[in-house]
């Protein structure tokens, strides 16, 4: 039995690109609407504001540009974390940079390849999903946290991370800022750290369809069962600072702190992008890589 079909806004004037659109989502379970200008998408959405699950965005259209489509976007508290796929003929790092200010953080170069498009839908509804839920987890807590000087807290696993997050991110002075870039954080200190899972192994994984079988498989293991992230959390007149630590063997966090055109097109690899740009006012890796500082001010 299928479950809740995918919902896609595709805006863009290309009739052409929009039937091929339509054509390789056709088998994937989605609910599609359409619409030709970037103001025509904004009055979609407006109308129906809980409608969708991800849209599909050109860069250049008459009366309302992509670019400006994606600004408005996210300067409505209804939609700031509604994933948006830009879909462009332009691969420029200027003009990919625009668009990470802006807001989007999947892209896609036309021409297009079908399972490209196929994959990078399935993450963008995915990652949805779970930021929906770290939100919804978010409003669950006390605010009590708001009393906390400093804390320090042990965790496994991925879902230990995930509700940490929602935890923690009460501690800040704007948790849902916060909330998505330092879950992340601590997902990466499971994931990448402790268990020692690589970029390129875990694309695999994902497109296999097995990665979180991956990951509960390896806690398992007894070079890996063992091992905690720690995060500490320091509130103070200057603001709150959170460390996190995990016990792997390091990476080189340079790559992951910039703009790389060369993995945009990747289907994950965005979150220590997303708590820089984001959510935090600084972020520091040190010790090659286990162990992450991420301040607010203020």
């Amino acid at each position: 039995m299928l479950g809740t079909p995918m919902r896609v806004l595709v805006v863009d004037d290309d009739p052409i690109a929009v039937e091929i659109v339509l054509e390789y989502l056709e088998d994937m379970h989605t609910e599609t609407t359409t619409v030709h200008d970037g103001q025509a998408g904004w009055e979609t959405l407006e109308s129906r504001p809980d409608a969708f699950d991800v849209v599909l965005l050109d860069r250049m259209m008459p009366r309302m540009g992509g670019i400006q489509l994606l600004q408005r976007i996210r300067a409505d508290k209804r939609f700031d974390a509604l994933p948006v796929i830009m879909q462009t003929s332009a691969s420029d790092q200027r003009e990919v940079l625009e668009g990470i200010q802006a807001g989007a953080y999947y892209y896609l170069t036309k021409p297009f390849r079908k399972e490209m498009l196929r994959s990078i839908v399935r993450a963008a509804v995915s990652d949805y999903a779970r930021v929906k839920g770290l939100r919804e987890e978010l409003r669950k807590q006390a605010g009590v946290l708001g009393l906390m000087r400093t804390g320090r807290f042990e965790f496994r696993t991925l879902v230990e991370a995930m509700d940490l997050g929602a935890f923690l991110a009460r501690a800040f002075p704007d948790p849902e800022r916060v909330l998505v870039g330092l879950s992340e954080l601590l997902v990466n200190a499971v994931e990448h750290g402790n268990l020692e899972l690589g970029y390129d192994e875990k694309g695999n994984l994902e497109e296999l369809g097995t990665w979180r079988h991956e990951i509960e498989r390896r806690l398992e293991l007894p070079e890996y069962r063992n091992r905690f992230a720690v995060a500490l959390i320091q509130r103070g007149p200057g603001g709150v600072e959170v460390t996190i630590r995990d016990e792997g063997k390091g990476f080189d966090p340079e790559p992951y702190l910039r703009v790389d055109p060369a993995r945009l097109f990747d289907t994950h690899g965005r979150g220590i992008l997303i708590a820089k740009t984001l959510s935090f006012d600084s972020l520091e890796y040190r010790d090659r890589g286990r162990e992450v500082v991420a301040v607010v001010r203020g």
